[in-house]
């Protein structure tokens, strides 16, 4: 192995890379690791082509280096990168991060006052790829097309300078993917041995291409990252949305910097604590995710009937809960003895196993509008036919064989880095945790079985995404061990849902008893991951209340806020409106 301890960056704009466009905006579940879909939203970036118009459209002396992304699709999208130290903790490292960056002008002719910045999550989650898909909502919707909206892609994610991929593309780690991909239900403890080998050899291939570099990648870090934004935008106090993990670098940010925490709300919340300990990061997730399955997914499926949900059993027959329950056990039952084959057009035989199965429901339990399709898809697997659950798995893989089949339906010219920054999860969540006490492989594999025990459905998703910590080589240069506590310069909102299935409610009710009366509250009634994915009026309202005027539910001794969604997972006009409505929301 060569002498890369230290590994130099480059100075220039190497993220604006372009590969064949793909169709339409979607998230990526890793076969390897088994990575949900809200954790890797950054498949597809955009950035601003290369064209001598674009080129020559620059706004001189501006940090981020802003360019118009595409002037003649839309001129309100700039495209642009900042400069950041790799090291906070050495000045005298010269090494620098480029962030990518993009922003949605609220008006084209000049900067707000203050401007919204976003994070979707992850570890890992592209916040250029969410300005994308979000940023005029929220503008518009959220601060009455009064704000600016920026995201960025944190450092190691997508087109930021360095992105962390340790595959030179991405069939080599589809193929490593396939060749790993069973977990003890079907491949007894063997399995795990085989993940952790996998991971060995992971670790041991990021270290010989980013050397030191995934020692400066923690969330600490990220914090810092978001500050240098706030202030390179000019503005003394941060606004921000921070969605799932980017709620951990809220956190981070209120006790880091709470003198500049300023209108600032997190929805889906972790509670940062529990990653400090690397397993902790999939042990505090399991508490939702039955319910969300049983209660949220098949009870809302009895309630809507045969004509909204596909699961649903004729009307005028008796089912109750327990049966429909029972009835799905004994279809995953049916496909841990022997995997559905298949066939589709697109891409030939194939087959459900047992792991895809339940990570695809999984996927779905993460966005309730997916809810009706999922229905049918699993009606079809109980008469045999694996056809939808294939065209499913479709999007699971980050090579396309044959791109030019596919059409480029979005708004914008599509761009991507070489290869998909999927290992950023694993060095943030390690990196966090890269102090706790190593445990052998058997004392894992005790841990899997007590967290099936509590989740079937989410507990091997979430120990295959921590397991790689056990082959972590780097001490990270700085994490934060303090508290959260800190008297703030405005108080933040924190949103929590029952029914979450990746950040459970005890985590908002956790940090806002740590905050006390330095946080609000709101418990949002709905399903899916954070509250964006089940929608209400009456949080949004909430939300607008505090980007517009920068006020909050009054606080009383800890009382927490309630609202409740408009609507139903399994919509009148069935499958249909619910893919038109998920197509508004994301």
């Amino acid at each position: 192995m060569g002498d890369k301890s230290k590994s130099t960056l480059p100075s220039s704009q190497s993220f604006l890379t372009a590969r064949p466009s793909r169709n339409g905006l979607k998230t990526t579940l890793s076969l390897a690791i088994f990575v949900s879909a809200i954790f890797v939203s950054s498949i597809l970036v955009l950035c601003p082509r290369n064209t001598s118009t674009n080129a020559e459209i620059r706004f001189e002396n501006d940090p981020f280096h802003w360019t118009h992304c595409d002037l003649e699709r839309d001129p309100r999208y700039l495209c642009g990168y900042l400069e950041v130290p790799l090291d906070y903790t050495n000045a005298s490292d010269p090494r620098k991060v480029h962030l990518a960056t993009t922003m949605f002008r609220a008006d084209t002719h000049r900067k707000s006052n203050r401007t919204l910045v976003i994070n979707p999550g992850g570890p890992g989650g592209s916040g250029t790829n969410y300005v994308w898909r979000k940023g005029e909502f929220y503008s518009t919707n959220l601060t009455n097309g009064q704000q600016d909206v920026l995201g960025w892609d944190p450092r190691g994610v997508n087109l930021t300078d360095p992105s962390i991929s340790c595959f030179p593309r991405d069939a080599h780690r589809d193929r490593w993917s396939l060749a790993t991909q069973q977990w003890p239900e079907t491949g007894g403890y063997y399995s795990l041995k085989v993940a952790d080998a996998m991971n060995e050899a992971m670790m041991q291939a990021c270290q010989e291409s980013y050397g030191d570099i995934p020692r400066f990648l923690s969330t600490a870090f990220v914090a810092r990252d978001m500050d240098a934004i706030r202030a390179a935008l000019g503005e003394d106090e941060l606004t921000a949305m921070l969605v799932s993990y980017g709620t951990g670098i809220g956190q981070t940010y209120t006790q880091m910097f709470p003198d500049r925490v300023g209108r600032i709300a997190m929805d889906g919340m972790e509670y940062v604590v529990d990653g400090r300990e690397p397993w902790g990061w999939g042990t505090a997730s399991l508490d939702n995710v039955t319910n969300a399955w049983e209660d949220g997914f098949l009870g809302e499926c009895l309630a809507a009937g045969p004509d909204r949900c596909a699961l649903a059993p004729p009307a005028g027959s008796q089912s109750t809960l327990p049966a429909l329950v029972a009835r799905m056990d004994n279809l995953f039952a049916q496909i841990l003895e022997r995997p559905v084959p298949g066939f589709i057009a697109k891409s030939g035989p194939g087959i459900i196993t047992y792991e895809i199965i339940i990570s695809l429901l999984y996927s779905a339990l993460y966005n309730a509008e997916t809810w009706p399709k999922f229905a049918r898809t699993l009606k079809e697997l109980e008469g045999g036919n694996a056809t939808l659950a294939l065209e499913g798995l479709e999007g699971s893989w980050g090579f396309d064989p044959n791109p030019e089949e596919r059409g480029d339906n979005s708004k914008f010219p599509l761009k991507f880095p070489v290869a998909q920054s999927e290992e950023l999860t694993m060095m943030v969540i390690c990196g966090d945790s890269y102090d706790a006490p190593q445990k052998p492989l058997e004392w894992w594999a005790d841990l899997r079985q007590t967290m099936a025990v509590k989740s079937f459905i989410s507990a091997n998703s979430r120990l295959y995404n921590t397991l790689p910590c056990r082959h972590f080589p780097w001490k990270s240069a700085e994490v934060y061990r303090g508290g959260f506590n800190a008297t703030l310069k405005n108080p933040v909102l924190l949103i929590g849902e029952p029914y979450d299935p990746a950040t459970p409610l005890r985590s908002g009710r956790a940090l806002a008893k740590d905050m006390g009366d330095n946080a609000r509250l709101l418990v949002h009634h709905g399903y899916g991951h954070s509250s964006g994915r089940d929608t209400s009026k009456c949080t949004e309202n909430i939300l607008r209340a505090l980007f517009v005027n920068g006020t909050l539910p009054a606080y009383k001794d800890g009382e927490e806020s309630e609202c409740y969604a408009d609507g139903k997972p399994f919509p009148e006009g069935g499958e249909d409106r619910a893919v038109r409505l998920e197509r508004v929301m994301w």
